[in-house]
């Protein structure tokens, strides 16, 4: 009876010792970036598909669409409405830099918002109506992919009280708010994406910074040109 008493908490050791090291090995095949840190960012990326230096492929919950996905950042999933999604027709998310040396606090942010509702005759009163409202610009910048019409623009924006103020950038003041609507030429799906850099972001280049929005609007596929580019590899 004593033996056996003995030999149990070895055996807890060992078992405890095993799953500890096959969960090591699982976490050692994921890259050693933020974006990988967090259990629920990690499911929308592909470990294996570093698209550039600052990126990973993320792949939508809806199968709508794919876009590159920056490494320094992870999702934000604190309550049901962080992360929300409707089948395949309707997803949005926000995620935040994490900035270790600042405990994780000042970061930039984010936000996507995936819809195929967009109804094609209404593309330009959308777009007019957006950056009117948002950024006090009715006329933003355009360039298009093989698939995509990109519209974006930035500005400066601060809270004066309650008041939001807005203004186009200069030398005293680079843009912090950058925000962009990307249509689909295929089909009826859009995505609006938003841009609000911190004042503590590492980021003070801002023709870096514009590049890596760029990049970001460039790298948007959505699923008629997934499925274009899938037959092109198989052939």
């Amino acid at each position: 009876m004593k033996k056996r008493t003995k030999t149990l908490p070895a055996i807890i050791t060992g078992v405890a010792i095993l799953i500890g090291g096959i969960w090591l090995i699982n976490e050692s095949r994921y890259p050693n970036v933020p974006a990988f840190e967090d259990h629920f960012t990690r499911k929308f990326l592909n470990k294996d598909k570093k698209v550039e230096d600052e990126f990973y492929e993320f792949k939508s919950k809806t199968g709508q669409y794919t876009m590159w996905f920056p490494k320094g950042y992870q999702l934000i999933k604190e309550n049901g409405e962080d992360y929300v999604i409707n089948g395949n027709s309707y997803e949005r998310w926000i995620a935040k830099e994490v900035n270790n040396k600042a405990g994780n606090a000042g970061g930039s942010y984010i936000e996507m918002t995936f819809s195929n509702a967009r109804k094609a005759e209404n593309e330009f009163f959308t777009v007019e109506n957006m950056f009117k409202e948002q950024l006090n610009i009715t006329k933003p910048n355009t360039f298009e992919t093989s698939s995509t019409r990109i519209y974006y623009d930035s500005a400066y924006t601060y809270f004066k009280g309650t008041q939001e103020v807005i203004m186009h950038p200069n030398k005293e003041h680079a843009s912090n708010t950058y925000i962009a609507y990307v249509a689909d030429k295929h089909s009826n799906n859009a995505i609006e994406l938003w841009f609000d850099k911190s004042e503590k972001s590492r980021k003070n280049d801002e023709v870096a910074e514009k590049k890596w929005f760029l990049a970001i609007l460039k790298n948007i596929k959505f699923r008629e040109e997934m499925k274009l580019n899938k037959a092109h590899v198989e052939r």
